[in-house]
Order: structure tokens, then C-alpha cells, then sequence
């Protein structure tokens, strides 16, 4: 291949940004630039394993965006709600890690792609008192990977981003948390007769179904610390499903399973009950009943953010997700990739791969040797989504799920202790992809040694 093909095949735009191919080894200058959005599960293992990969010997300049400046793994949002998990201890520092790991991280939030000019927009940062810290600026980019995640989908629904918490974020976290300390506070300092504190929860997913039990657990160890008239007759958990059943997705026997178990810690599970609208009283359905509460989480289904919405001039599916090719790079530009919950990806048995974070995780292995791929002009693969099951916890109390493709043919239910442990082991292999085992391994001997010497909840 002649020298100005490369240029042209590559589509680089200056002698200093292309991948010299020599004896099969692909020469890369610190020029070329990768640029990832989102350090969700996906994006910040991709940006790891690149980082290990090219940016340590400078073969390519990898660029992490996101909005926030610690990395939190997503399943793990509805423990910070209730104070069971402190972000402030379990979070991670992108500057330090990006450091660690041989990449870039900025902070900043996209506003807009411009695919001929191969540049990105971050917007302007201000602080709270709306003084300018960052003005608005570009970055520019030879491969882009969107790796955005999603956020929770009100359907349009009235009254839910006035009176309802997402939990998309630590931040909405925090909210809940501070909310449901002052409810706790309210109903011990002002216990009347009949009266409890009431939740309500509307989406019958694993976000709900999890949040739903550990608020039980969060009761039983507030009472330990003095909140003696608060336990678990005093809360009142409502969990609202729209479908036939709660926890969708997995096998009716796990489903009703989990049924069974919420409804033995107290948790009052509809299902077929649609909300039409919220209010500062509760939520209203479809039928006509108002389920009355003082604190309201919405769970209800995901979207990619309305921003995405044809940006780029990308393709966009109806919540906002880019459209994909097996091979992870976008319809219409082969240099911009998508994966995890932003990321509309077929299956070759139809339908779409699942918004889970064994399919972030999936996705970005796929994408990292695809990106290698692209660099050496070798062929790029499909990816395959494998179902790995899908595990719920219910707080201390009970976890219910399956396991598929691993231990047998088919898949195998499991609960109790055998499901906690391949629980936890989704959050270690995160941890694993992120730091190696042996720092995964001091990680889970500091968080033992804090199991003793810290509360068991935050309550702060």
C-alpha cells in the first residue's frame, strides 16, 4: 500500500495524526488521538486497557470525558441511596487513575460532535455561585467512543421530575439519602399512632427490587443506633410494576421468587398497575388510587440522554440510543464507536442487546480490539452478546438470579449464599479490569477492616 493510501484509508488529516504500519507493527505517534465519553463501567475500562495498551509506550493520546470527577459503578447507586455503601470511601478519582494508567482525563460535559472536523464541544464549567471556571472548548479526536450510559426514562409521565428521584447518578443518591434521614428523623421525634414512613418505588426492575430491600436493612440498623421506634413495622414500601411481573428479565420462578421474599420483609408489590401522574401527595394510577408517599423513586425504564438526539447527525433509535453495526462503530461513521446503554446493538437472534453492565463490559473488550483492529487495517469483529444470567441482591437478606453458559449447559437457578457470592464477584471482576488482582485484593482487605471499624450505615 502506497504511503498517501494510508493517509487517505485512515482518514487522518495530518502527516503527524496516521498509524505507520512496518513489518505488521502498527507505529503510532502520541498525535493520534482517541477520545472516550462516559467513564461509566465501559468507558473507563476501555480507557484503561488503551491506556495500558498504547498510551504508556505513546503510541496514541487517549482522552477520558466525563461530567463527573469520581467513578462510581452503577449497581451499586441504590446502596449509596440508603446509606449502606459510603461513595466517599468506595468512589474513584478519574485524575488519579487516568495518572496511574497512562491516560487523560477531562472534565466536562458534550454539547456537540463535528464529524468533518473531527472535534468535539465540552461545555463551560461554573461553580455554584455561576462564576466561569472553564470556558467552553474543543478536543479533537481520530477515533471517538461514545460510552455515555443512560438515564431514567419518565415516559413523559406528569409530575415525576418535580416529585420523583432518579437514581442515575451519586448525586441523586445523595438526595435520596438526605431525604430519607429527615423522614426517619421526623417519624422517631413525632411517632404518631398509625402513621409510618412511606415509600414508594415505581419500577419493578433489579434498581427496585434491590432499593426496596435494603431500605429493610437500613430500618433494622437505624434501630441499632437509638432510632428505637422505628423498625420495620413503621416503614411503609410500596413497589410499583407496570408488566405482569416484577424482575422481567429473568425466569418466573426467580421472579416470583424475589415476589415472595419483598413481600415477607413488608414490601407491598403491585403489579399491572400503571402511574398516570405524581404529586407531593404520592402517585397516581391508572385505575384511579392514589398511593400515598412522602419519598418517591422513579426506576421506571432507560433512555440514552435527550441531547443525543441525532447529534452528530448520527442515527439515533427513539430513547436517544446511537444506532451501531455488530462491529460497535456507528452507521454512519466508521471512526466513532458506541457501546454499553447509550448503544442500540442488534443481536444475531434479533432483538437488541440488554442496557446490564455485562454488556458494558462485553462491549468495551470487543471495542478495544476492534480499535486495534482499525489502527493495524486489519479486519474488525462482530460482537456477540453472551447472556452470563442475571443475579438481584435483596439486601442482607436473601439473592435470587441465574447463571448461564458457565457452570452447565443452559442456565441454573440459584439463591441464597452461592447467588451473594456470584454477586459480589460481578463487582470484583469491575475492580479487576480496573486495578489488576493483586490491588483488588488490598482493596477487599481495607473494606473488611472498615466493615469493623466503620458504622454499617452512613448516617450522615
Amino acid at each position: 500500500m502506497l504511503f498517501k493510501d494510508v493517509i487517505k484509508r485512515n482518514g487522518f488529516s495530518t502527516l503527524h495524526n496516521i498509524s505507520c504500519i512496518f513489518s505488521g507493527v502498527v507505529m503510532t505517534t502520541p498525535k493520534t488521538r482517541i477520545v472516550i465519553i462516559g467513564g461509566g463501567a465501559g468507558g473507563l475500562e476501555l480507557a484503561t486497557r488503551l491506556g495500558h495498551k498504547l498510551g504508556r509506550k505513546q503510541k496514541a493520546e487517549i482522552t477520558l470525558v466525563d461530567r463527573n470527577n469520581s467513578h462510581l459503578w452503577k449497581p451499586l447507586l441504590h446502596e449509596v441511596a440508603t446509606g449502606s455503601l459510603d461513595d466517599g470511601v468506595d468512589a474513584l478519582s478519574y485524575l488519579a487513575h487516568a495518572s496511574n494508567h497512562h491516560f487523560n482525563f477531562q472534565l466536562g460535559t458534550l454539547t456537540n460532535i463535528d464529524r468533518d472536523g473531527k472535534k468535539i464541544t465540552l461545555a463551560e464549567i461554573r461553580d455554584e455561585s455561576n462564576d466561569l471556571l472553564v470556558a467552553e472548548r474543543e478536543l479533537t479526536y481520530n477515533i471517538l467512543v461514545m460510552a455515555l450510559g443512560s438515564q431514567s426514562n419518565d415516559f413523559g409521565t406528569a409530575g415525576v421530575k418535580e416529585n420523583c428521584i432518579f437514581l442515575d447518578n451519586p448525586q441523586q443518591a445523595h438526595r435520596f439519602h438526605n431525604e430519607m434521614l429527615n423522614l426517619f428523623l421526623k417519624y422517631s421525634a413525632n411517632q404518631c399512632a398509625g402513621e409510618k414512613v412511606n415509600i414508594a418505588i415505581v419500577g419493578g426492575g433489579a434498581t427496585g427490587v434491590e432499593l426496596s430491600a435494603e431500605l429493610y436493612n437500613a430500618v433494622k440498623q437505624f434501630n441499632s443506633y437509638g432510632f428505637e421506634s422505628l423498625n420495620s413495622d413503621a416503614l411503609n414500601v410500596t413497589l410499583v410494576e407496570a408488566g405482569e411481573r416484577i424482575l422481567p428479565v429473568l425466569p418466573p420462578r426467580i421472579s416470583s421468587a424475589a415476589h415472595q421474599e419483598l413481600t415477607k420483609l413488608g414490601v407491598k408489590v403491585l403489579t399491572k398497575t400503571m402511574v398516570t401522574s405524581a404529586d407531593k401527595h404520592g402517585l397516581n394510577t391508572k385505575d384511579g388510587e392514589l398511593i400515598k408517599a412522602s419519598l418517591m423513586v422513579w426506576a421506571a425504564g432507560i433512555k440514552a440522554p435527550d441531547f443525543m438526539k441525532d447529534i452528530g447527525g448520527l442515527e439515533t433509535n427513539r430513547i436517544n440510543q446511537l444506532v451501531v453495526k455488530p462491529t460497535l462503530q456507528t452507521t454512519l461513521d466508521a471512526y466513532v464507536f458506541a457501546i454499553g446503554d447509550c448503544a442500540s446493538c442488534p443481536k444475531k437472534e434479533g432483538g437488541f442487546v440488554p442496557p446490564r453492565a455485562q454488556s458494558a463490559h462485553q462491549m468495551a473488550s470487543r471495542c478495544y480490539d476492534n480499535i486495534l483492529a482499525l489502527l493495524n487495517e486489519k479486519p474488525l469483529k462482530e460482537y456477540v452478546y453472551k447472556d452470563h444470567g442475571s443475579l438481584v441482591s435483596l439486601s442482607k437478606f436473601s439473592t435470587v438470579g441465574s447463571l448461564m453458559g458457565n457452570l452447565m449447559r443452559g442456565s441454573m437457578m440459584v439463591e441464597g449464599r452461592i447467588a451473594r457470592v456470584a454477586y459480589i464477584s460481578l463487582y470484583r471482576m469491575h475492580q479487576v479490569a480496573l486495578h489488576g488482582y493483586i490491588k483488588t485484593g488490598l482493596m477487599m482487605l481495607v473494606g473488611g477492616i472498615n466493615r469493623v471499624i466503620r458504622p454499617r450505615l452512613k448516617l450522615h
